[in-house]
């Protein structure tokens, strides 16, 4: 996941004439023109997200003509975060549910387990509730509408 993250990364790097992300596929240059007020907006706003600004036209060109995400360096690093912390509920999940196969059998009580799912169930829908902010933030961000 953490390199597929900083594959998929505008600021991931990359051999001179390939773009980061892109399958083998050589890229070309692109030359722009910009008055220097438009120059210094494209700068601060490079330098905002943490990417040169031929990185952030590259990044809002790719999203305008393929969509899909386009992650800064930062964004990666939270993604690979929230992934871990996913795996680490998932396991959790995993030995609750040993631990009720194992409770039934036995005949045990099994409130402090069904406690035990019902707040990591509550933990993943708040991940999940922050992922979907997360991806609607970094897509209407690229967005071409102002």
């Amino acid at each position: 996941m953490e390199a597929a993250a900083q594959a998929s990364s505008p600021a991931a790097a990359a051999a001179p004439g390939r773009e980061p992300g892109w399958s083998g596929e050589k890229s070309v240059k692109l030359t722009l023109r910009l008055p220097q007020a438009d120059m210094a907006a494209l700068e601060a706003e490079a330098a905002r997200t943490g990417l040169l600004r031929t990185q952030w036209a590259a990044a809002l060109i790719r999203r305008r003509l393929h969509g899909g995400l386009q992650l800064t360096p930062p964004e990666a690093i939270a993604l690979i975060g929230v992934r871990r912390e996913l795996n680490r509920i998932g396991v959790n999940i995993n030995q609750i549910a040993r631990a009720l196969n194992t409770a039934v059998l036995e005949g045990a009580v099994l409130e402090l387990e069904t406690a035990q799912l019902a707040a990591f169930a509550t933990e993943i829908r708040a991940h999940v509730r922050g992922l979907d902010a997360a991806f609607a933030g970094n897509l209407a961000y690229w967005s071409a509408d102002p």
